[in-house]
C-alpha cells in the first residue's frame, strides 16, 4: 500500500483583519490622508488643522489604552502599583512644570513621543512578520534598527524639526552644542540610514532564498510608514501640517488595532466584564460609541487652551501632558507583541510567545532614570538661570540649521531687539529666501524698515504680510498706524477694524481708531472704541481723555 503524502500546511493568514481593511487602516492610510488634507487646507489654516488633530486625535487616542489599563481586572491586578502611582506622580510633576514654565518636560515629551511612534510602527512590523514567516523572531533586531534610524534620521535631517528640537533643548536650559558636532551627528544619521537599509535588505533576501518567507505585507507597511514619516517631516511645506498628517496616521492605526484586540479579548475571555465588555462587544453601533468617547476625551485638550483663567489653563495643560506621558508609559508594557496573551488576541496563536513577568523594580527604575536625570539637570539649569542667554541660543540654532526659515527669522528678531538693524534685515531676508510665504518674516522686515525710517518699504512688507496672512492682528494694526501717520484715514480705518476683528482686546488699536473716528467726525464711533479701551484698561489716560473729547463734541452737536 502506497504511503499517503503528508497533508499540505495550512495557508498563512497574512492580514490582521482582512486585505482591504488592513490596507485602509494599517498599511495604505497615507494614500487616503494626502488628498483629505489637501481639501482641508483649502478651508482651514495649518494652525487650525494642527490644533484640532492635537486635541481630538493626539489626546483622544490616549483613552483606549486607559480603558484597558483600568477596565481589565487581570491587567490592573498585575500592574496595580504602576497604575496607581504613575498617574499621581506624573500629574503632580506635569502640573508643577506647567505652572512654573519648566520646559524640560517638553523635551522629554518630544523625545518619548518620537520613540512611541517608532515603536508602534515596529510593533506592526512584528505582527505582519509573524503572520508571514515561521522565523519572524530572528528578524526582530534588523527591523528595530530600521525603524530606529528611520525615525531618528528624519528628525535630524529635517531643518524644521531639528530647529524645533534645538530651540526646545536650549530654552529648557541645555548647554550649547557645537555646530560641528551637530553636523557630524546629521552626517552619521544619514550614513546609518543607508547602512541599516542595506543590512535589512540583505537579511531578508537571504531568508527568502532559504525559503523562510518574504513577508511582503511587512515590507509594504514599513515602506509606507517610514516613507510617510520622512515625507511629513521633510517635504510637507508647513511642518504643523506634517505633524498633523502623521498623527492622524498613527491614531487610525492605534484605534483600529485596540478595537480588534479588545474585541477578541471580549469574545475569548468570559472573565472580561463591565465597561470593557460593554464598549468592545461586536456591534456596529459600538464603533460610533468608541469613536465618540475618544473625541470626548480629546475635548479636554481643546478646552484647556481656551480657558480664560491663566492658572486653570496651566493646570489643564499639565493634565494633558500627563495624559500623553501615561499613554507612552502604559503602551510600553500593556501591548507587548511577544507576550502570549497579546499574540492570541491579535490572531497569532500559531506563533510562539512568552508569558512575561513584571520587570524587576531595579531595572524599571533604571529606565525611568534615563528620563528623570536629564529632566532634573535641565530643570535645574533653567530655574537657576544657568541656561544660555537668548541671543546666543538663537544664533547657535541659526548657524546649526542654516536651511530653516524660522531659525533665521528668530535670530533676526533678537538682532532687531539689540538694535543691529542691518544684520537683522539680512537674517529676515534670508528667511524669506528659504520660505517666501512666511508672513511673520514679512511683518518683521516691515518693523525693521520702519525703524530704519524707510516707511515706503515698511508699508510694502506689511502689505505682503497681510496678503499671506489676512488674520494677522499685528500686521493690520501696524499698517493702520503707518497709514494714519500719512493721513490716509479711510485706509487706516479699514486696517484697524480688520485688526480688531482678528483680536478684539487690543487697547492701543481701540484708542487709535477712536482718535481717527473723532477726527473724521464720527463721535459715536469714537466713543464706542474709547469705552472698549477703558473696559480693558480702566486707568488709561489716553482713552479717558479721548472719551471726554468725543462726548463733548457729541453734546455740542
Amino acid at each position: 500500500m502506497a504511503a499517503s503524502s503528508p497533508a499540505p500546511a495550512p495557508a498563512r493568514n497574512l492580514w490582521i483583519l482582512d486585505r482591504w481593511r488592513d490596507l485602509v487602516l494599517f498599511v495604505g492610510t497615507p494614500a487616503l490622508l494626502l488628498p483629505l488634507f489637501t481639501l482641508l487646507q483649502a478651508r482651514w489654516s495649518a494652525q487650525d488643522i494642527y490644533l484640532f488633530v492635537a486635541a481630538f486625535g493626539a489626546m483622544g487616542h490616549h483613552l483606549p489604552g486607559m480603558i484597558r489599563a483600568y477596565g481589565d481586572p487581570a491587567l490592573f491586578e498585575r500592574f496595580r502599583t504602576r497604575f496607581i502611582v504613575a498617574p499621581i506622580l506624573l500629574a503632580a510633576v506635569c502640573i508643577t512644570c506647567s505652572l512654573q514654565g519648566v520646559r524640560a518636560l517638553e523635551v522629554v515629551a518630544f523625545v518619548w513621543g518620537v520613540w512611541h511612534g517608532m515603536m508602534q510602527t515596529y510593533g506592526f512590523a512584528r505582527i505582519y512578520d509573524a503572520k508571514g514567516s515561521a522565523v519572524a523572531a530572528g528578524r526582530a533586531r534588523v527591523d528595530f534598527l530600521l525603524c530606529a534610524v528611520g525615525f531618528a534620521g528624519a528628525i535630524l535631517l529635517s531643518p524644521a524639526r531639528l530647529r524645533t528640537l534645538l530651540d526646545l533643548f536650549y530654552d529648557a536650559g541645555g548647554p550649547l552644542i557645537p555646530t560641528a558636532a551637530i553636523g557630524f551627528v546629521r552626517t552619521a544619521a544619514l550614513a546609518a540610514v543607508g547602512v541599516v537599509l542595506v543590512a535589512y535588505l540583505v537579511r531578508h533576501l537571504i531568508d527568502w532564498q532559504r525559503g523562510h518567507g518574504f513577508g511582503l505585507v511587512k515590507h509594504v507597511l514599513l515602506a509606507s510608514s517610514l516613507g510617510f514619516w520622512w515625507y511629513c517631516n521633510n517635504w510637507v511645506g508647513n511642518i504643523l501640517v506634517g505633524i498633523a498628517l502623521f498623527e492622524v496616521f498613527h491614531d487610525v492605526q492605534y484605534l483600529a488595532i485596540v478595537w480588534l484586540y479588545n474585541g477578541n479579548r471580549v469574545q475569548r475571555d468570559a472573565g472580561v466584564s463591565g465597561f470593557l465588555r460593554f464598549v468592545f462587544r461586536r456591534s456596529g453601533s459600538m464603533v460610533g460609541v468608541y469613536v465618540g468617547l475618544v473625541f470626548a476625551y480629546g475635548a479636554l485638550a481643546w478646552y484647556a487652551g481656551r480657558v480664560p483663567s491663566e492658572g486653570l489653563r496651566q493646570v489643564l495643560l499639565g493634565l494633558v501632558t500627563a495624559s500623553a506621558l501615561l499613554h507612552f508609559y502604559y503602551d510600553g508594557f500593556i501591548w507587548k507583541v511577544r507576550e502570549s496573551s497579546t499574540r492570541q488576541s491579535l490572531g497569532l496563536e500559531g506563533s510562539a510567545g512568552l508569558s512575561l513577568t513584571s520587570m524587576p523594580w531595579f531595572r524599571h527604575g533604571l529606565r525611568w532614570a534615563a528620563l528623570i536625570v536629564p529632566f532634573a539637570l535641565l530643570s535645574a539649569a533653567q530655574l537657576t538661570g544657568r541656561g544660555v542667554p537668548l541671543f546666543e541660543r538663537r544664533a547657535a540654532v541659526a548657524e546649526a540649521v542654516p536651511g530653516d526659515a524660522l531659525g533665521q527669522l528668530n535670530y533676526g528678531k533678537v538682532l532687531h531687539q539689540r538694535g543691529d538693524l542691518e544684520a537683522a534685515a539680512a537674517r529676515v531676508s534670508q528667511a524669506l529666501v528659504l520660505n517666501p510665504k512666511l508672513a511673520e518674516a514679512e511683518f518683521c522686515l516691515g518693523l525693521i524698515r520702519y525703524d530704519q525710517l524707510d516707511y515706503v518699504q515698511a508699508e510694502t512688507h506689511y502689505r505682503r504680510s497681510i496678503e499671506l496672512n489676512p488674520k494677522s492682528a499685528e500686521a493690520q494694526a501696524n499698517l493702520g498706524s503707518l497709514l494714519l501717520s500719512f493721513r490716509r484715514l479711510q485706509e487706516a480705518r479699514t486696517h484697524f477694524e480688520a485688526s480688531l476683528a482678528a483680536r478684539p482686546n487690543q487697547v492701543s488699536v481701540h484708542v487709535q481708531l477712536g482718535d481717527l473716528l473723532l477726527h473724521s467726525g464720527d463721535s459715536a464711533g469714537a466713543i464706542r472704541h474709547f469705552e472698549a479701551a477703558l473696559a480693558l484698561e480702566p486707568e488709561l489716560a489716553a482713552a479717558r481723555d479721548g472719551l471726554a473729547r468725543a462726548r463733548a463734541r457729541q453734546s455740542v452737536r
